[in-house]
């Protein structure tokens, strides 16, 4: 029983938008992590990691990955020594810091990740293909009016306190 199946009728229309929201960001990241699996033999928060690492040419202290991908530093040591492991990241050190370091992508990392990027894109389009583009677009611009109230009332909230 996936989430939507919660909500009844006598539900407010928006909670019942929320769990139809939830259930297609589990559907579609259900079929992402599969393929990535399937055709990779890798990971979803490898692939962000890697996603993080090609943004930033000069590479991201350990710090700075964990806070971009929103997990404990233990999660991306992990995942990066498996990244190093495989020739696909590299350690490198952070002049005038001795304890710390960058981490980014390898010639054969960004070019793995470049491919993967590719497909994921594919992915993800093939995922909405039941959408027409003016419907995608529509769907964009209302979730982001949510998307602004919620980061406007976050940031009156700090103002505040």
């Amino acid at each position: 029983m996936d989430l939507e199946a919660r909500g009844h009728s006598e539900h407010p229309e928006a909670l019942r938008l929320w769990l139809r929201l939830l259930t297609c960001t589990q559907l579609v990241e259900k079929q992402v992590r599969t393929q990535l699996r399937e055709q990779f033999d890798t990971t979803l928060p490898r692939f962000d990691l890697m996603a993080q690492l090609e943004r930033s040419v000069e590479g991201l202290k350990m710090n700075e990955l964990s806070r971009r991908m929103m997990v404990t530093g233990g999660n991306v040591t992990g995942i990066t020594d498996q990244l190093v492991t495989e020739g696909l990241v590299e350690r490198v050190d952070v002049e005038g810091d001795r304890r710390a370091y960058r981490v980014r992508l390898t010639p054969r990392g960004r070019k793995l990740f470049d491919e993967m990027a590719r497909q994921h894109e594919a992915w993800i389009v093939a995922a909405f293909e039941t959408l027409s583009p003016r419907e995608v677009e529509s769907l964009h611009k209302l979730l982001g009016k949510v998307k602004h109230h919620h980061t406007q009332r976050n940031e009156n909230k700090l103002e505040t306190a």
